[in-house]
């Protein structure tokens, strides 16, 4: 196999993107639950369905977010 000989240093010094992902992916889990929150209080409090609508695709923001996090701790615990 061409991968298998491979000459230089990169298997060494490659650094894995899971760190930072899990650091994006924890801040939108964050600020999506906030957004949820603050968007259903708001549309309960006016009426207009405008929020509602602004609170459904915060959770689902926060949804991928913690999805995302669980395929993380897997792909962390399986390498």
């Amino acid at each position: 196999m061409w991968l298998r000989d491979r000459e230089g240093t990169e298997p060494l010094t490659a650094r894995s993107p899971l760190g930072a992902r899990r650091i994006l992916s924890l801040v939108a889990l964050v600020l999506g639950v906030l957004a949820t929150v603050f968007f259903f209080l708001r549309a309960m409090s006016t009426g207009e369905s405008v929020w509602a609508w602004e609170a459904v695709i915060a959770a689902a923001v926060a949804v991928i977010a913690a999805v995302d996090l669980a395929v993380i701790r897997r792909r962390r615990t399986r390498g």
